[in-house]
């Protein structure tokens, strides 16, 4: 078992060691990076221990998530900084093959519901949802 302090040291160093790099971008047409869309990794909730981490793009889209001891990890973990977790790299050029950018949401943002891009995001996958809710009842009937 880890002790509280020997987990602080170990998060202070992973803090330090990632603390240079900037957020992620994949910019293969050398557009604008305002003009490119974003997707955001964010801390939904979570207590010491275990933060939910998730990835929501632009369009509402859901591209993956992740549990984090604690927050000062998701960052990384998600693959936002530049540098991370080239494999979900993968998924996002995927999804977005002509750019995109990152951007972290902490956690106190996400439960104020003060940050407009992710809140514009997460409106656009309620309605995505609703929308296959509906037409899953729709073929029920048929």
């Amino acid at each position: 078992m880890t002790t509280r302090a020997a987990e602080a040291a170990y998060l202070a160093l992973h803090l330090a060691e990632w603390a240079d790099k900037g957020y992620a971008v994949y910019n293969p047409h050398g557009k604008d990076v305002a003009d490119l869309p974003v997707i955001y990794g964010f801390c939904k909730d979570g207590s010491p221990g275990r933060y939910s981490m998730h990835l929501l793009a632009e369009d509402g889209t859901h591209l993956g998530d992740h549990v984090c001891s604690a927050e000062g990890y998701g960052p990384h973990d998600l693959g936002v900084i530049e540098g991370s977790r080239p494999d979900r790299h993968e998924t996002f050029r995927a999804h977005y093959p002509d750019g995109y950018r990152m951007e972290y949401v902490p956690l106190d943002q996400v439960r104020a519901r003060s940050h407009a891009g992710l809140e514009a995001a997460f409106q656009r996958n309620q309605e995505a949802a609703r929308r296959a809710d509906t037409q899953t009842e729709g073929d029920d009937a048929e």
